[in-house]
């Protein structure tokens, strides 16, 4: 069985194209610029030379349509119609209470998708965009839906409730939702397979960190928190995100600088985290290269992410009444030994210790690792995440 995977932006369609045989990639790309002048489509198959072209693409139909000629293309294709593709998982990020797992897309699923664009409106839209543009062009083949939040409704109401007057949880649906659920559920479950333990004997702590972050404690199998709320916004310090902040500073602002509402949501989610205390980039590469070199900005940017990363991982492993594994995991967690490092000696009060050696050997690589001491509780490990093998996988069960 072939999953095509696709994950639709406001401008951009990402995809995988997975044998569910033996969950291999079959091939993988991106279209770019999608209703924008300049745009361009990058495609990768193992083995293969990359083919890239510039073109422009009207909308997420043309996009979706110039994958599926791609990919069952003589020159460039892995597939020899587009019969083969037996079915196509989408990303979607919000599910809101409606979805607490992955669902076959018919009406109702667009309309309750359709129902959550007020809570995820920078990307619930263009998710929908992708789903109807797969059903236009691939009419007769099945769409699932796969949500971020999904994983998250496992929470129960003490921690997914905010202090607020409890009749704005009853009209709009106030609350913690969580995201990045399929790279946390992934992660979990990958964790409980490196040590060899029933995913229910364990308490994990999982830190996505990337341009996007958050951290999510996995009691059981099962999420009891994270730290993004309602929206993407709130926990860590992220690329151009802010995280989590005293609330009467929002009503400041807007005094001070005479902001309107969507000026000031614009600050928090494009203009804070690391780019607005660095004022140069979002990148932490840079942060990291730049704090090496001796920039005292950036260095703070990195005091400031270590301390936000023990104080949630320390949280959350008090409030699971204890933690058997640390996981890092997304672009950051795999790849940055110094914060790994930092974090571990920060955890040493409950006996967290670092192999120095492995950690640094667990860098920019598809493999699991274990950078723990043999004698440290808990385990500290890598696990690199693999969300669209997750929504595949999701997929497959519901249409095989």
């Amino acid at each position: 069985m072939k999953i095509l995977v696709i994950n639709a932006g406001s401008s951009s369609v990402k995809y995988q194209l997975i044998d569910m045989a033996n969950d291999t990639v079959l091939a993988k790309g991106q279209c770019d610029r999608i209703g924008i002048a300049g745009g361009n489509f990058k495609h990768k198959v193992p083995g293969r030379e990359d083919y890239k072209i510039d073109v422009d693409m009207k909308n997420h139909g043309e996009a979706v349509s110039l994958v599926v000629k791609t990919l069952a293309s003589k020159e460039h294709g892995v597939i020899s119609s587009m019969d083969e593709i037996n079915a196509v998982g989408h990303r979607v990020l919000h599910g809101g209470e409606k979805f607490s797992g992955s669902v076959i897309v018919d009406d109702k699923v667009i309309e309750a998708i359709e129902e959550c664009c007020e809570l995820g409106p920078l990307h619930n839209p263009h998710n929908l965009t992708g789903i109807r543009a797969c059903q236009e062009i691939m009419p007769g083949t099945p769409q699932v839906a796969v949500f971020d939040t999904g994983f998250h409704q496992t929470m129960p109401d003490y921690a997914y409730l905010y202090a607020l007057p409890y009749e704005y949880y009853e009209k709009y649906k106030i609350r913690r939702y969580g995201f990045h659920g399929t790279s946390h559920r992934y992660v979990s479950m990958r964790t409980a397979k490196f040590l060899n333990k029933d995913p229910k004997d364990l308490k994990i702590v999982t830190c996505h960190l990337g341009n996007g972050s958050s951290i999510a404690a996995v009691d059981g199998g099962k999420c009891l928190d994270t730290t993004m709320g309602v929206t993407p916004l709130e926990g860590i310090m992220m690329g151009t995100r802010c995280g989590s902040i005293d609330p009467a500073i929002v009503p400041l602002l807007m005094k001070k600088e005479n902001l309107t509402p969507d000026q000031i949501d614009t600050i928090m989610n494009k203009k804070s985290g690391i780019l607005g205390v660095s004022q140069v980039t979002s990148d932490n590469r840079d942060i990291e290269q730049g704090a090496k070199e001796g920039n005292k900005r950036y260095q703070l940017i990195e005091n400031m992410l270590c301390h936000q990363l023990t104080k949630y991982i320390g949280g959350f492993a008090a409030a699971m009444g204890g933690i058997d594994a640390v996981v890092f995991t997304g672009g950051i967690g795999e790849n940055n030994p110094h914060y790994r490092a930092r974090v571990a000696e920060k955890l040493g009060f409950m006996g967290a210790k670092l192999d120095e050696e492995m950690n640094l050997k667990a860098v920019r690589t598809s493999v699991e690792y274990d950078i723990s001491a043999a004698d440290s509780t808990p385990k500290i490990l890598v696990i690199p995440t693999n969300e669209e093998l997750m929504i595949a996988k999701d997929t497959y069960e519901l249409c095989k």
